[in-house]
């Protein structure tokens, strides 16, 4: 079982080649804010997200997701 801080690593490591202000990431960082992602880069990041993990993340769910913190914690839940 991988550990949340692990997990937490490799989204970052995801997040890196879409991070193109570079903008210093934590917990609280937000996509559409501090990243300013448009939709079709939350689409493209969401597959990868997807590919790394095997999981599926839910339209509902990604509506939910604001931030890393509740990514990682999504991908902890989804893996149970």
């Amino acid at each position: 079982m991988t550990d949340r801080s692990e997990i937490y690593d490799q989204v970052v490591a995801q997040i890196a080649p879409f991070n193109k202000k570079g903008v210093k990431l934590s917990e609280g960082t937000t996509f559409a804010g501090d990243l300013e992602w448009d939709s079709l880069t939350v689409m493209d990041f969401v597959a990868a997200i997807e590919d790394e993990f095997d999981i599926i993340i839910s339209m509902n769910m990604q509506a939910e997701i604001e931030t890393v913190g509740q990514l990682v914690d999504a991908v902890v839940k989804l893996r149970g």
